[in-house]
């Protein structure tokens, strides 16, 4: 069960980033929930980072919210040097 809790929250967080994120970032379901997946890892690191726990609730959204869209602006960084 914690498996598919992890694909909801992981949407959940990859569709709340690319909507509070300026800017087109075309990419499907999939990759929405493997950006939430990944956020929640690197916003679960910055929170112990900084003494906070950040293990589920609403402060582990918020936390997994923040990891996608630092990993959303990294994305375009990347993408924008390729066309370049």
């Amino acid at each position: 069960m914690s498996f598919i809790w992890m694909i909801i929250v992981g949407l959940v967080a990859g569709l709340l980033a690319r909507a509070i994120k300026p800017g087109s970032d075309p990419m499907g379901w999939i990759m929405t929930i493997i950006l939430g997946i990944v956020g929640a890892m690197l916003g679960g690191f910055l929170a112990g980072l900084i003494g906070i726990d950040a293990d589920g609730g609403f402060t582990g959204l918020i936390f997994s919210v923040i990891g996608a869209i630092i990993l959303l602006f990294l994305y375009e960084m990347i993408v924008s040097k390729r066309r370049v």
